[in-house]
């Protein structure tokens, strides 16, 4: 929130050269916390821009909000963002937030009504299945090639039985405190679908600590206790380059 894009360009070659995995961005317009703020740079512009600046790293959104766009924009873009990055794209969608959070107010500000949570619930699903029927060339529409993983965030049941449904992974908080329940009901609702379990994945975010970074520590032992395949970890703008680099010296080898 509140960062300019080349604080963000360092900050992603800082990470990719410091041994971390991914990038990841906000899709939001504002910012939550200053009503004064410069505002927020647009997601898949600035990740379709970082694709070009490195090399290695898997790059995403977590997550754009499906009210958004257009389900047929959101595949040309992820289509083409599969061929900027060359593959490395991850497709993170959610629901976007109820009308009682504060991210309420850039959806107002677009003209937006916001509904309650089974309607949004249903457009990600509806969303997923559009997406991929232009992801097979329907009409003309650009091929993504290969297909990026789906990721569906969420915090509750219902988003968790989605992403197991419909999706390739599912990202929630790490600490929240039905995690595991949460992982099992995606894992479960993968496996009655008949999907791939190799391919789903559950990633959860947290802000950036030692304890996290750490093979051996207990935070990490936790999250892999409940089958965590990807932590992520929050880092507020301005970016201290010297303390993502000092980070990536305490990642496991």
């Amino acid at each position: 929130m509140g960062a300019r894009y080349a604080e963000m360009r360092a900050a992603a070659l800082a990470a990719e050269a410091a041994g971390f995995d991914g990038l990841w961005t906000w899709d939001h317009l504002r910012d939550t916390d200053r009503e004064d703020g410069p505002g927020v740079p647009e997601a898949l512009t600035v990740l379709a821009a970082l694709a070009e600046a490195t090399e290695r790293l898997v790059l995403g959104p977590l997550v754009l909000n499906v009210a958004n766009r257009h389900p047929g924009v959101l595949a040309n873009a992820a289509a083409t963002l599969q061929q900027v990055s060359r593959g490395r794209f991850v497709f993170g969608i959610g629901a976007g937030g109820s009308a009682r959070t504060p991210y309420a107010l850039e959806q107002r500000a677009m003209g937006h009504e916001i509904p309650g949570d089974a309607v949004r619930a249903q457009r990600v699903v509806d969303t997923i299945a559009a997406v991929r029927r232009f992801w097979g060339g329907e009409a003309g529409f650009l091929r993504a090639d290969p297909p990026p993983p789906i990721v569906v965030g969420g915090f509750g049941p219902r988003m968790a039985a989605i992403a197991g449904r419909h999706a390739d992974g599912f990202n929630t908080q790490a600490m929240h405190p039905q995690l595991a329940d949460l992982a099992r009901i995606a894992r479960e609702e993968h496996a009655k679908a008949g999907r791939d379990p190799a391919r789903f994945t559950l990633s959860v975010f947290t802000g950036l600590d030692e304890r996290w970074l750490k093979g051996d520590s207990r935070a990490r032992q936790t999250m892999e206790r409940a089958g965590v395949d990807r932590l992520i970890l929050l880092v507020a703008p301005p970016f201290d380059v010297a303390a993502i680099e000092r980070a990536g010296r305490l990642l496991p080898r």
